[in-house]
């Protein structure tokens, strides 16, 4: 009886490796070569270094004219060379990546080409819990929270909670997004829902979009930010506008006025033209009687040269919109009964009759039934929210 025969190793089905995949390229025997700008290195600097000659480098530079601007190649910014294992190491792709999204190739093999290529970016949902123990800031960010998070949140809250007077106890809970790339943290999304109990009081913040792009409402409906006032005095008129150069009256020079002067009789009433905390309350050499109110974390506003203020208008008061904070005088440098508005967005002055407000608009008869829908899903999913844990908690898969 005949034994079987062995196999032999051309009858075996030996399966080949497969390619080793770089940026799009075979990189199989080919040098790899990683580095990061160093300061006024461009384009030339790198390639002509491995074996490209001036010609190519300048033609390379045209075809990425509607690519990227070769100018804007930034310092420490990571680039890769994929090279032929030669003994000049010539280059065959450049590869440099300008942020954690994507990345610009410059293909040196035999046509030249250069493109962009965005990576593919996981988006995932996340929760996050606690109690106010030393600061919202602190605490968020003990939790793992970026400070970026820590001022969305409160945006997202400006005009309902008092962030200068948070205590130990208040709760905060959210729904919000982080965008991935190859499981690494690139940035933060949207956040999806909000909750938090102050003295007492719960407030929920529900991400909806009625076609106007995102807004946070609350469970009833009602956009969470505040219109404003278009004027700080009723039955007004306007006696000076903003102005880079302005003749002043006093000084009898030309100075920049920085604000929108209403003029009215002494003793009438300035109001707040939105809800905020009082940051300052005081008298100025200049500017007389004066009150600053911080809105939120983008606007400010200021009542200049009143007559008096209003008694318990003081730092770290909370006043709503309409709320009397003064009244109409001429304290300081001016030259009759007048108010001086000012404005201020994200730090900086602007021209109170200019500047664009989004409108506050409650939900939309139409969008009804759709926000209920979800309101309910998401204030589900907040009030299951622990507030016990460390970390944020993974919600859902990437999508």
């Amino acid at each position: 009886e005949s034994l079987p025969l062995e196999p032999t190793i051309d009858s075996l089905q030996i399966a080949a490796p497969p390619p080793t995949m770089l940026y799009g390229f075979v990189v199989d025997s080919m040098v790899i070569i990683e580095g990061k700008i160093k300061r006024n290195q461009n384009l030339s600097d790198i390639l002509s270094s491995y074996n490209v000659s001036p010609e190519v480098i300048h033609e390379l530079a045209k075809k990425s004219q509607k690519v990227f601007d070769v100018r804007k190649i930034g310092i420490h910014k990571k680039y890769t060379l994929i090279c032929q294992p030669d003994s000049f190491n010539t280059a065959k792709c450049l590869v440099y990546e300008p942020n954690p999204l994507e990345y610009i190739v410059f293909d040196l093999n035999d046509t030249l080409q250069v493109y962009r290529t965005l990576r593919k970016v996981d988006t995932l949902e996340r929760t996050m819990g606690g109690y106010i123990t030393k600061s919202l800031y602190q605490d968020m960010v003990d939790k793992g929270a970026s400070p970026q998070l820590v001022n969305d949140l409160v945006d997202v809250f400006g005009w309902q909670v008092d962030f200068f007077r948070v205590q130990k106890g208040d709760k905060f809970k959210l729904i919000y997004e982080e965008t991935q790339v190859e499981g690494e943290f690139v940035g933060l999304g949207k956040i999806i829902g909000g909750y938090f109990e102050h003295f007492g009081s719960e407030y929920y913040a529900i991400n909806y979009d009625q076609g106007k792009g995102h807004d946070f409402f609350d469970l009833e409906g009602n956009s969470l930010r505040k219109a404003f006032l278009r004027a700080p005095i009723e039955y007004s008129r306007i006696s000076s506008r903003y102005s880079g150069r302005r003749y002043h009256p006093v000084l009898k020079r030309h100075v920049a006025h920085l604000g929108t002067d209403y003029a009215a009789p002494r003793g009438t009433p300035i109001r707040a033209v939105g809800d905020g905390t009082i940051s300052e309350a005081a008298y100025g050499k200049y500017n007389g009687n004066f009150v600053k109110i911080k809105h939120n974390g983008t606007y400010s506003t200021q009542y200049l040269h009143m007559h008096k203020i209003t008694r318990g208008i003081r730092p770290g008061v909370r006043v709503k919109k309409g709320q009397i904070i003064g009244y109409v005088g001429r304290t300081g440098l001016a030259n009759g009964s007048h108010v001086c508005y000012r404005f201020w967005k994200n730090g900086k002055q602007v021209d109170a009759l200019k500047v664009y407000i989004p409108p506050s608009q409650p939900i939309e008869e139409q969008n009804k039934f759709d926000f209920n829908y979800l309101k309910e899903n998401i204030k589900t999913q907040l009030d299951h929210i622990p507030i016990s844990p460390k970390t944020p908690k993974l919600l859902a898969t990437s999508r």
